[in-house]
């Protein structure tokens, strides 16, 4: 099982990252963070990196749903989407597949949830 769901967009960076937004708000995801990779390596460690944004999506009532049935899946939360630049114009999307990522955690309820969710990022990335 891969932890991941991606596909590759003939679109730069910034539209990658709008139509991405625009996709996620669709299936009800709020983005809760947003961390820019190239801009933490070139200011923390004076290193040059591709444009590599990661956003932390969220959908608040399956969260809160998750949270009510463990507590400690806070840890895993919010699901992280990625879009990165892979250069010649094109940007890879990738999100986490929480049904992986949540595997260790033996609870049906919480399966449940994390299959919902799984289904939303999946149309998510399908739909770009």
């Amino acid at each position: 099982m891969t932890y991941y769901f991606s596909k590759i967009l003939a679109h730069d960076f910034d539209e990658a990252v709008r139509r991405t937004t625009q996709s996620l708000q669709q299936e009800g995801f709020g983005i809760i963070t947003q961390i820019d990779v190239q801009d933490v390596f070139k200011k923390k460690l004076n290193k040059e990196f591709r444009r590599y944004l990661i956003l932390g999506a969220c959908s608040p009532s399956i969260a809160y749903e998750a949270l009510a049935i463990e507590d400690k899946v806070g840890t895993m939360l919010p699901c992280n989407v990625v879009v990165q630049d892979v250069g010649g114009g094109k940007t890879e999307i990738a999100a986490i597949d929480p049904v992986a990522s949540m595997q260790a955690i033996e609870n049906a309820n919480l399966k449940s949830a994390a299959t919902r969710v799984r289904e939303k990022l999946s149309k998510v990335i399908e739909s770009l």
